[in-house]
């Protein structure tokens, strides 16, 4: 019943071979997106020549949380890019380490989740580059994730977010040729996307991917974003470190997936889901608007996986807007280097936190000091984007709050950073979980066509829904070589 629909549409399928023989498309499999050493030499060759960000083919072999971190003809690396963040910033003695997200295609990570949305129907033919319209909802990187890949692909994408996103975002999806459409509000009026898209869905030259309950979103986190976290804490742990917890903010909840695979390989592991305080819709059923750009609230997405989660962490959206500007600013810069003694090189990664990857480590944070973790601990998050995205908002803040000073910044490292406390979380038991899961029914099943039963099976029929899902990447992968072998371009490397 949650299974992704892998059923082969052949008309289509033969216009998208067609047209990805036309633009020299080839498609990674997920297995390569996972371990890109195996990806063709010829093709790691030819990357060499290609910006990170060029609307290029190659690129979609760039969809890997272990490129070099380069700007242009970079390769791959064992570990993913990361930051750890030391006791002297976080105020805490357990190790938290972030993996960036700065280094895929865009920026930003979510150009994977998009890819896991589209590649399903890409290569069964469901989805007609000659035909289909590609619509990306968002709260403002997931459509851009998806407009770069439809511009790689041949095809046209179409973009729905909030007004309120950032400049950056807009001018971004401009560029790229993609049709853009502003909904009102701000990251948390999720509902007026919703309601966008079902007009579009009247059209039939329109196809939605809806990363809030497209399945391709969480098959690709749990086998790619999971492993690559699981990499990780295996490079960077030392002798009796255990892996204690792993914190994401909701977003389209695609993320959380990556901790289904952690708490499968590390038992005892911990889960903790972000929200902002201003909308606390998991913590006590809350409603509002806030400022964590890259997540969005007042619904709880379908393809969250509830009963695996253990704890809602509410983070204030002022915190994370004043540690962008704190790391972003030749103030903050000063104060971090001459105060608390962090070096450059730590200096430089602290610009690769965007908004809701600050939120993401103040997430790690408040769990750590919940559950009391020593220097034995380790708690990973993920850095979805960068700071790239956000020096708008930095400008904004000076010009609300006034010129920006050291001493500035030291108070507001304190009181925003050092400052934070356990309240405004709440470790779930089973029926908290199930209290949170039954708030998908008045999205999902009164709003947006899916049924009881449907929702019911994705409580109790855990094997039949989320562990097929995750299974699939091994069909998946297999489609997609067949895919590949029916262009003949491998064959001409």
């Amino acid at each position: 019943m949650g299974k992704i629909d892998l059923t082969l549409c052949p008309e289509g399928l033969s216009h998208n071979i067609a047209k990805a023989r036309e633009l020299g498309i080839i498609i990674p499999t997920i297995e390569q997106m996972r371990h890109p050493e195996t990806i063709p030499q010829s093709i790691q060759d030819r990357l060499k020549k290609v910006g990170l960000w060029d609307v290029d083919p190659l690129n979609l072999f760039r969809i890997t949380w272990k490129n070099e971190a380069e700007e242009s003809g970079g390769g791959y690396q064992a570990v993913p890019n990361y930051v750890e963040l030391p006791t002297a910033l976080t105020g805490v003695p357990c190790r938290i380490v972030a993996m960036a997200g700065k280094w895929f295609p865009t920026g930003c990570h979510k150009v994977g989740a998009s890819f896991g949305c589209l590649a399903p129907r890409l290569v069964t033919g469901q989805f007609d580059v000659t035909r289909h319209k590609a619509v990306w909802p968002s709260t403002g990187n997931y459509c851009r994730g998806g407009a770069f890949n439809s511009r790689l692909l041949g095809a046209q994408g179409v973009a729905i977010l909030p007004a309120e996103m950032s400049r950056e975002r807009f001018d971004w999806l401009h560029e790229i040729g993609a049709e853009v459409i502003a909904t009102p509000g701000c990251e948390s009026n999720v509902k007026e996307i919703f309601d966008k898209t079902n007009e579009l869905k009247a059209d039939p030259r329109y196809m939605i991917f809806n990363q809030f309950e497209e399945m391709g979103n969480p098959l690709w986190h749990y086998n790619v974003t999971g492993y690559a976290l699981a990499d990780l804490f295996e490079a960077v742990k030392g002798p009796g470190d255990r892996f204690a917890g792993a914190c994401f903010t909701s977003g389209s909840a695609g993320t959380l997936s990556a901790g289904d695979l952690l708490k499968e390989r590390y038992p005892g592991l911990k889960l903790g889901v972000g929200e902002a305080l201003q909308c606390p819709t998991i913590l006590n059923n809350g409603f509002g608007g806030h400022r964590i750009e890259g997540i969005g609230d007042k619904h709880i997405p379908w393809i969250h996986n509830v009963k695996n989660t253990d704890m809602v962490i509410d983070i204030d959206d002022e915190d994370s807007q004043r540690l962008l500007r704190l790391f972003n600013t030749p103030q903050g810069r000063q104060y971090l280097r001459e105060e608390l003694g962090l070096k450059e090189e730590l200096l430089e990664k602290l610009t690769w936190l965007g908004i809701s990857g600050i939120a993401n480590v103040l997430c790690c944070i408040k769990m750590a000091k919940y559950y009391e973790l020593t220097e034995r601990d380790v708690v990973a998050t993920v850095l979805t984007d960068s700071a790239v995205m956000y020096q708008s908002r930095i400008d904004e803040l000076n010009q609300r709050l006034g010129a920006y000073t050291v001493c500035q910044a030291a108070l507001e490292h304190g009181v925003h950073l050092l400052g934070l406390k356990t309240d405004h979380m709440m470790e779930l038991n089973y029926q908290d979980r199930k209290r949170v899961h039954n708030l998908k029914y008045y999205t999902w099943v009164e709003q947006q066509g899916r049924t009881a039963q449907e929702l019911d099976a994705l409580w109790y029929d855990t094997e039949g829904t989320w562990d097929a899902v995750h299974a699939q990447a091994a069909e998946l992968d297999q489609l997609i070589c067949a895919f590949n072998d029916a262009t003949g371009l491998l064959k001409d490397l």
